[in-house]
């Protein structure tokens, strides 16, 4: 796994690379704190063994520019994806993304022009309905704090063990406070005065528009979506499949890693066959 940078459209763009093959792009979460290490660090080897693997940071977040478009700011995500894709020599890629990575590849693919080369897509616990709780708040309302950390960390994963550890806590909090990282996320939350909060992610889309194979993967133990959500998503779409994983919260590629990448492999090796018939 080697740490890499390059310009995208004049933004510093951090990511990692390893292996060799059909390309693997892995796109990470949306919470405070999160990087292509910390999102994927659990996965890149074993997906590396077979393909070619990028797992970037995507704009605000790890060694990325540091950013926001306050009229678009998730199509101005989704875009430097697919420019990334382009620098890099992708013209074709299966995608996996977590939470609002996953949220991004649903929102391009369900649009009237998507921009990600994407030839197939696996969705982890990203694109349900987010429930207004305890948790998403704790999302929501960082306040760059060792405490508001933890309170993420507990929001993110099923065993309680994650939020006990001091020094996997401290590493998140020290990422969320980088120059910059704190101040691009929290931006894109700003809302005018008297203005409603803006609506969660929803998972009312066109799905009849996606035409690549699909996974929906579901933590058992998530605190942020609803049970079954993502059989439902997943029923909406062409030959989409969904599964669930036991044991685990709103990030199963680092709470359950083998039971992850065992799905994740054995999804992309029915592509590579599907693609030799």
């Amino acid at each position: 796994m080697v740490r890499k940078t390059i310009l995208v459209d004049g933004l510093s763009t951090g990511y990692l690379e390893a292996g060799q093959g059909d390309p693997v792009v892995l796109l990470h979460g949306g919470e405070f704190g999160v990087s292509a290490e910390l999102g994927w660090e659990n996965n890149i080897a074993a997906l590396a063994e077979h393909h070619r693997v990028l797992a970037l940071d995507m704009l605000g977040f790890g060694e990325s520019a540091k950013v926001i478009d306050f009229n678009d700011g998730r199509g101005m995500r989704i875009r430097h994806i697919a420019r990334f894709c382009a620098a890099v020599g992708v013209e074709s890629a299966h995608f996996v993304g977590n939470s609002m990575g996953a949220v991004n590849m649903f929102v391009d693919s369900t649009s009237d022009s998507p921009v990600l080369p994407a030839r197939s897509m696996v969705m982890l616990c990203g694109g349900g309905e987010i429930q207004r709780n305890e948790h998403s708040a704790a999302l929501y309302d960082y306040d760059a704090t060792l405490a508001g950390m933890r309170r993420i960390v507990e929001a993110l994963f099923f065993d309680p063990s994650y939020p006990a550890d001091e020094d996997y806590v401290r590493r998140r909090y020290e990422s969320s406070i980088a120059p910059g990282a704190w101040e691009a996320l929290a931006a894109a939350r700003f809302r005018r005065p008297g203005l409603e909060p803006p609506p969660l992610p929803s998972s009312r889309r066109a799905y009849d528009r996606i035409g690549v194979p699909v996974l929906v993967v579901e933590g058992a133990g998530d605190k942020l979506l609803p049970r079954g959500w993502a059989a439902q998503i997943a029923g909406q779409i062409a030959g989409g499949r969904s599964a669930v994983v036991d044991d685990a919260g709103h990030c199963p590629q680092i709470e359950q890693p083998d039971a992850v990448n065992a799905l994740l492999l054995s999804f992309l090796a029915e592509q590579r066959e599907g693609a030799t018939r």
